[in-house]
């Protein structure tokens, strides 16, 4: 279970790294960020996480807003895989109030 919780924090430590850098190259870009080859390659490596987040938000949430929405949602997701992590990491080193 521990291994399953490692590989789901570097996918998403992966996927929010992939938003950050598409925020940053939305700033540095500007208008010509449609062109840039690496906007595009980091749009297709967030894109299986802001996919869903758009099909889970109502429509009054704009396309340019999505991605935010997706970042700040994978930050809630891999804080609780950070915590649980940390719950089973403290059991197998035999622990018994991990909870606390």
């Amino acid at each position: 279970m521990l291994n399953l919780l490692n590989i789901a924090q570097v996918v998403l430590y992966i996927a929010m790294l992939a938003l950050l850098g598409q925020g940053l190259l939305f700033v540095l870009a500007g208008a010509r960020r449609d062109s840039n080859f690496f906007y595009k390659l980091l749009q297709v490596i967030s894109k299986p996480f802001t996919l869903p987040t758009r099909k889970l938000t109502p429509k009054l949430v704009s396309d340019e807003h999505v991605p935010f929405v997706t970042f700040f949602l994978l930050v809630v997701v891999s804080f609780v895989v950070f915590v649980e992590r940390g719950y089973l990491m403290c059991e197998q080193l035999g622990y018994t109030d991990c909870r606390g």
